[in-house]
């Protein structure tokens, strides 16, 4: 009985609340690492992404991991892949702004469940699209999803963080105060010059379309960049909001 946390590295406190869900599900955590060529369209963010092997260790090791897994590029794809059609939804939003994004998401996940073979594997919500479409396409293997760790201020946990300034981080902080009052979402992300906003959307979670007035469990989602740095985030909006 194993379960599996597939991380990218440069692992936070939001990292440690998965591996440490996974420990609740079973003694054997395994914390794989390894940054997916197949889910970046840019080959400047692929170089830019922050690795951090050392300290993920380290950060894997005390939140309860049995196991820490670098595989390299070989042991993932020892032969061209065959990537994995995301569907319709993985054409939209983040799929829309990185296309070929989610198909690359979906083809390292089967391989690093081919490989470990886990009985559940635990994802964060943080990137709500990517585990919507997880959950949809791999129906053999339990699912689990832990909320998003934020800071105190708000602020959603991303290995993308460490590139941002101290007046970036100021300015990401219109993230999370717009998703507090999503009847008002592109008002107030309107409002921070420096944000530059992809996307800002209420959908139905169960079916990522655009959510109706009859929708009963509702997601606003929100994407964007601050000075080069991807940032996106998410929360369930109350039914009276």
């Amino acid at each position: 009985m194993t379960v599996l946390v597939p991380t990218m590295g440069a692992l936070h406190k939001g990292h440690q609340a998965l591996i440490k869900r996974a420990r609740e599900l079973d003694k054997e955590v395994v914390v794989s690492i390894f940054v997916n060529p197949l889910q970046f369209s840019d080959a400047t963010d692929l170089e830019r992404y922050p690795r951090t092997p050392e300290t993920d260790i380290q950060v894997a090791t005390l939140a309860g991991a049995t196991e820490v897994w670098f595989p390299n590029y070989e042991e993932i794809y020892p032969t061209d892949p065959v990537q994995i059609s995301a569907g319709s939804v993985g054409d939209l939003y983040e799929g829309a702004s990185r296309p070929g994004h989610f198909a690359g998401v979906l083809t390292v996940v089967n391989r690093l469940f081919e490989i470990v073979k886990p009985t559940a594997a635990v994802f964060g919500e943080k990137d709500f699209q990517q585990l919507w479409l997880i959950k949809n396409h791999f129906k053999k293997i339990e699912i689990d999803a832990v909320p998003t760790v934020r800071e105190f201020d708000g602020l959603a946990l991303s290995s993308r963080n460490i590139r941002l300034t101290e007046s970036d981080r100021a300015a990401a902080l219109i993230i999370s105060k717009a998703l507090n009052e999503p009847a008002r979402m592109q008002e107030i992300l309107a409002t921070e010059p420096d944000f530059k906003l992809d996307y800002a959307e209420i959908i139905d979670e169960k079916t990522f379309q655009k959510a109706s007035a009859i929708t009963q469990h509702r997601r606003a989602i929100i994407a964007g960049w601050i000075n080069g740095v991807r940032l996106l985030d998410n929360a369930v909006v109350e039914t009276n909001s």
